[in-house]
């Protein structure tokens, strides 16, 4: 599956409560109402949350400010995606939902990506789903590589290093399921940023932590020793300045698995 992630910064002057709503309550109807026509599989708003995100970076020391959410879309393919997105009513409804996007998106400070997922901690069916009322948090760990490093040689080493090193220590780290998802198709995402504007260069991913809550409150000596191992190896390939991290719970507006 292709997988579009766009994350967003709230148009200014807004708070964050005012801007969750009204995509919520708003947009999230109105791209529900169109997901046919643009030929989406899955669609979910991932939405910040109030936590206190500054605590979040621990060793990695200062990183980027969080968005207030994430967009999600899923395709069935690349070429599902091009033929419904590109068709004349794909184009249409493309410019209705860029317009909406204005009443509450700063669009030049927001970034999107098409990409690839890669399961490393994935339970079966694939239907953990942060909820508001539930005990589950989704950690966005959206990175960029260290420039010593291509993004090959980046992708590869958390693709084949990292995710071994955090699979081996999930249980006791208080993970329920982790997910990388890596940027690619370049000219897509190239494309999606020129049509809305964005003045901020992609990531090379992020990686999704779900979590739950009580795990988190309460660090065991194996939690901690399995951070310590997490922030050494990310060490080796994330540039944690132009990186960032924040606590989501996820909406699920269309699901057509």
């Amino acid at each position: 599956m292709l997988r579009l992630t766009f994350l967003v910064r709230r148009k200014e002057g807004m708070s964050r409560e005012d801007m969750q709503r009204y995509w919520l309550e708003e947009h999230g109807s109105l791209v529900a109402g169109h997901s046919h026509t643009l030929g989406m599989l899955r669609y979910v708003q991932v939405h910040t949350t109030d936590d206190d995100h500054s605590r979040l970076p621990g060793r990695r020391g200062e990183m980027e400010e969080p968005y207030d959410g994430v967009v999600e879309v899923w395709w069935e393919s690349k070429e599902a995606m091009v033929a419904a997105t590109r068709s004349d009513d794909g184009r249409k409804v493309d410019q209705i939902l860029r317009d909406d996007e204005e009443n509450f998106i700063d669009l030049r400070r927001s970034v999107a990506w098409f990409n690839y997922e890669y399961p490393q901690v994935n339970p079966t069916p694939e239907n953990i789903v942060a909820t508001e009322r539930s005990s589950l948090v989704k950690l966005y760990f959206p990175l960029r590589h260290l420039d010593s490093l291509t993004v090959d040689e980046a992708q590869w080493y958390w693709r084949t290093h990292h995710g071994p090193v955090i699979r081996r220590q999930a249980h006791g780290s208080g993970i329920v399921r982790y997910q990388q998802v890596h940027r690619d198709e370049p000219e897509l995402t190239a494309a999606i940023n020129r049509s809305r504007g964005s003045k901020i260069d992609p990531y090379l991913g992020h990686a999704e932590v779900w979590m739950d809550r009580n795990s988190m409150g309460n660090p065991t000596p194996e939690n901690r020793a399995a951070s310590r191992r997490a922030y050494d190896d990310e060490a080796k390939f994330i540039d944690f300045s132009r990186s960032t991290m924040f606590l989501t719970k996820e909406h699920v507006i269309v699901d057509r698995r």
